[in-house]
């Protein structure tokens, strides 16, 4: 039926076979993909098959090779000897499809946040996989879809989002300058790249490796984008992707390295071995192709921009970041040697402005402290059925939810499924995490006692949660009597990190901008002079302490354990301190409710402090 819709034309190739249009997705062959590494022979070779044979003597009188192509003019053509304006343009037009990136036909699809989409046949073959159909089946935000009933997108359509915006920015690069030489090799494995970046997420995403794991395997380092190489290979291997690779023009295995040291950086730490330049996809030359995806350098990438709008789209917050207007002002640059992607100097407002809302989305969103309620009852519950949930794996043996991790045929079939997988179970001995479960569909959740902020940035370790817990449990408050048993089990602290990206630096220090009358000299700007109400500190650590106890008289108690607790240790004053703990929160000076200190003026017309004289519980009130 698809031919009807076509030119009934059919392609006479070189046997005097005829193809159907179906078959021809493309004039230009395939393994035409890197025309850069021709030479003289090849593209004469190249002009006989697009039917300008004419043109060969010239060429090869001129000595043009394939890198050669790519500065060629009307201009050029005619100084060589080719009169006519209509021959020109054909060569032009010929010489054209080599590095236009949407060579080939695409397949569209209806994308909620950029609309109708294209995609290249071999994006579309590595989605109609297991492994990456599996990425349906895990929530985009993980647990904050109990506390936003909108956030239910999930890791396929981000994933779509991210190739889709891979292939927009190297498309914008390689038609403002052809002088970077992209080929279309290197644009399919840079869209390959963004979408393959998320296969290793686990069930409810980053509370997998950021809590899960982290507890369940401690002696392990392991993060998702290790998984999402390892899910890759299998990927390819699995559906025997290699040979369809190769027929796009991909040259095997260099390529592969290309997209996944795109996704995690150099695959091995020590190849450099002294050299300055540690990748081995492509040259020193290519390398502003490794900040599209994950941009390790300053953070600005097109997995950003997709998490950002799309986000945004469902939790109903406001995105203050037009990528639309990043691509328009796009340029490569050589800083220190290397060429990296910068923009024009006007954009550094905006900007500050994106990893505002990056700060934005994490504190109302992804932090939000019932959502990091519910994930840490998942992840305890999790535990208590990691050795009760069965998978199978690579030859019939069986792992379990920490190991499956370790054999991709296992990790393959572990998705969000999981959950209810276990609260519809009636195995006895996933009985106490079944009840976690329940008690979270039924609304039943650990209590947040508060959040409160070390003087300076510590190094929180497990061990170190574990005794903040005991301490929490044994810091009786200094007033009123101890009437209730509480357990450091009852406890469960959080730490938080908040940042622009790169801890505690400034992510703009490490961006490059060019000015509107010199595009080709990359300058920095420093955040002075830009403005002077942008933020001092690009980092913080925020402590969040829970309660499992919900009985209002343990709660109570639970809550002045918590002030007491701060107090001993330097923290800084809970937000509701005053009202929860009024007896307590007057002996440290530090907590005092005047502003001075903060903007040089008093605080309000009447402050009340408490104070404890003597023993006894005074108020004293300060009129100004």
């Amino acid at each position: 039926m698809d031919s009807r819709k076509r030119p009934l034309e059919a392609d006479l190739t070189a046997g005097g076979s005829f193809k159907t249009p179906e078959k021809r997705v493309s004039a230009v062959p395939l393994q035409d993909s890197d025309y850069t590494r021709w030479g003289v022979e090849e593209t004469c070779q190249y002009l006989r098959r697009e039917g300008l044979e004419e043109w060969e003597d010239i060429f090869r009188e001129q000595k043009i090779t394939g890198v050669g192509l790519r500065y060629l003019n009307d201009a050029e053509l005619e100084k060589i000897g080719i009169q006519y304006l209509g021959d020109r343009l054909q060569i032009l037009h010929s010489l054209g499809k080599l590095w236009h990136v949407e060579a080939e036909q695409s397949k569209v699809f209806n994308d909620s946040i950029h609309g109708h989409v294209e995609l290249h046949p071999l994006l579309v073959k590595i989605m109609d996989t297991p492994q990456f159909q599996r990425l349906r089946n895990i929530k985009q935000l993980g647990a904050t879809y109990f506390v936003f009933p909108g956030a239910s997108h999930n890791r396929f359509e981000h994933s779509i989002g991210v190739g889709y915006l891979a292939g927009q920015l190297v498309q914008a690069l390689n038609e403002r300058q052809p002088e970077l030489l992209i080929s279309r090799r290197d644009a399919l494995c840079v869209q390959i790249a963004g979408l393959c970046h998320d296969l290793g997420h686990g069930p409810f995403s980053h509370m997998f490796d950021g809590m899960f794991i982290r507890k369940a395997r401690p002696e392990i380092t392991w993060k998702h984008e290790t998984a999402s190489l390892e899910m890759f290979d299998y990927l390819v291997k699995d559906n025997c992707l290699k040979p369809v690779m190769e027929e796009h023009g991909l040259v095997l295995p260099k390529d592969l390295d290309f997209i996944k040291e795109q996704i995690a950086g150099p695959l091995h730490t020590n190849a450099a071995q002294g050299k300055k330049w540690p990748y081995k996809g492509r040259a020193e030359d290519k390398s502003f192709l490794y900040e599209i995806v994950a941009n390790k350098r300053n953070g600005i990438d097109v997995d950003k921009w997709d998490y950002f709008a799309r986000d945004c789209y469902h939790l109903g917050i406001q995105n203050n970041f037009d990528y639309r207007r990043f691509l328009k002002f796009a340029r490569v640059c050589e800083v220190d040697g290397q060429k990296h992607i910068c923009t024009r100097d006007k954009e550094v407002g905006n900007l500050y402005d994106m990893f505002h809302t990056r700060n934005c989305l994490h504190r109302r969103a992804y932090q939000h402290k019932v959502g990091n309620i519910i994930e840490t009852m998942i992840t305890e519950a999790f535990l208590k059925a990691d050795k009760h949930i069965q998978i199978e794996g690579k030859g019939g043996k069986k792992f379990t939810l920490s190991t499956a991790i370790d054999d991709m045929e296992a990790y393959t079939k572990l998705t969000d499924h999981v959950f209810e997988q276990i609260l519809n179970s009636s195995s006895s001995e996933l009985a106490e995490a079944r009840q976690i479960l329940r008690n979270i569909t039924c609304r039943r959740l650990y209590k947040c006692l508060g959040q409160t902020q070390p003087d300076k940035f510590m190094n929180v370790t497990r061990e170190v949660l574990l005794s903040w817990e005991a301490d929490l449990a044994d810091s009786f408050p200094q007033s009123g009597a101890q009437n209730v048993d509480l357990q450091p089990e009852d406890f469960v602290v959080n730490v938080i990190y908040m940042d622009y990206g790169m801890k505690e630096k400034n992510p703009i220090n490490n961006v490059r901008f060019y000015c509107k009358n010199d595009l080709t000299t990359a300058i920095q700007i420093r955040k002075n002079q830009v403005s002077k109400l942008l933020p001092e500190h690009f980092a913080e650590q925020l402590i969040r302490v829970y309660f499992k106890k919900t009985d209002d008289r343990s709660l109570e108690m639970a809550k002045k354990h918590f002030v007491q607790w701060c107090m001993n240790k330097n923290f800084s004053k809970p937000q509701d301190g005053d009202i929860i703990a009024p007896e307590l929160t007057p002996l440290k000076a530090s907590w005092s409710n005047n502003n001075e200190g903060e903007d040089g003026e008093e605080g309000s017309s009447r402050e009340v402090n408490w104070a404890r004289v003597n023993g006894q519980k005074k108020a004293k009130t300060k009129l100004f």
